[in-house]
């Protein structure tokens, strides 16, 4: 793969997108044996697609069932979901150049926050962290060391310390993130009810089966009053991604340039929705050149016509079933 099919940081328009998104397509479908196998057994040969609506994605179970990349060298290293016990319940990420996530990650935390080194970064992400293999730590983790503060860290359980730090961040005007996975800053705020002025929230999602499942908005709710800040902050980003998205409020997602999502119909999952109509989650991530850029989400969610998109929930087995066409070993 030549350079400029991995400069997907360079983005700036729809047309250095989908230029990049068909480079990709070729590559994947000669380079890549389980991408092309589904591409032929669902009768859309390359020589078929051309446009964006009709590039195949590939279904996210498959990252639990097959190794799925373009390469034979070794992986730099492979990511796992967090799953369960069972080896073949986790999805497994190949990355052939770690360097494609930090750049991926970086560059989009700059797009959204600014320079990491601006602000103080803490992170309350029990569960995750107990994932050596996690995506979700590797990135806070970079994160923090880029952040040159010396109170940026990991504070899993430890409230009074995390509440202490953040009393002495605001009394120093200090901006400062925090980020975590929601029972987590649940069970905080429970015990720690406080007013920050200079510090973001995001939520990760997931409550890991920690805590009974909340709709979106209550969960906001919830952590407006705890925390005492008008809005909370969301991350969107899988095992099986290299980038992410995020919202400001009311949980509206933005993508960087390099990522894009689209809308399948639930009961035909070759099919596209029209914006403003919900569905199940594609997802083109320009970053994944080595492992797959175009993935079928088990989201189900909406876009609108700026392409901006909410989650609504996930999809249950039965439809992940029907969403998934084929089956091959």
């Amino acid at each position: 793969m030549n350079t400029s099919q991995k400069e997907f940081y360079n983005i700036k328009s729809n047309y250095d997108f989908e230029s990049m998104c068909f480079k990709l397509l070729e590559t994947h479908y000669n380079s890549n044996p389980v991408y092309r196998s589904y591409c032929d057994l669902i009768n859309r040969p390359l020589s078929t697609i051309n446009s964006l609506k009709e590039i195949p994605f590939l279904p996210i179970s498959f990252f639990k069932t097959h190794t799925i990349k373009t390469y034979s060298e070794k992986s730099e290293i492979i990511f796992k979901s967090s799953g369960t016990s069972n080896h073949h319940n986790k999805s497994h990420h190949f990355v052939k150049d770690i360097n494609h996530y930090k750049k991926s990650f970086s560059k989009s935390f700059e797009l959204f926050y600014g320079k990491p080194d601006d602000w103080t970064i803490l992170a309350l992400l029990p569960g995750y962290s107990e994932n050596e293999y996690s995506s979700l730590i590797y990135m806070v983790t970079d994160l923090i060391k880029q952040s040159n503060s010396n109170l940026s860290g990991f504070y899993l359980d430890d409230f009074d310390k995390l509440r202490e730090t953040l009393l002495k961040l605001e009394s120093k005007k200090q901006k400062t993130i925090l980020i975590g996975v929601s029972f987590a800053l649940l069970n905080f705020i429970e015990k720690n009810q406080i007013k920050l002025n200079y510090t973001i929230i995001i939520e990760t999602g997931g409550m890991k089966g920690k805590r009974k499942e909340m709709v979106r908005t209550q969960l906001h709710e919830n952590l407006c009053w705890g925390f005492g800040v008008k809005s909370i902050h969301s991350e969107y980003g899988m095992t099986e991604l290299l980038s992410q998205a995020y919202s400001f409020k009311n949980g509206l997602f933005k993508c960087p340039p390099w990522m894009k999502i689209f809308i399948r119909e639930i009961d035909d999952p070759l099919t596209l929705c029209e914006p403003e109509k919900s569905g199940a989650i594609n997802i083109i991530d320009l970053a994944n050149s080595d492992s797959c850029p175009f993935i079928a989400t088990d989201d189900i969610g909406k876009k609108n016509f700026y392409g901006d998109f909410e989650i609504l929930g996930r999809l249950d087995q039965a439809e992940v079933r029907g969403c998934n066409l084929m089956v091959f070993n």
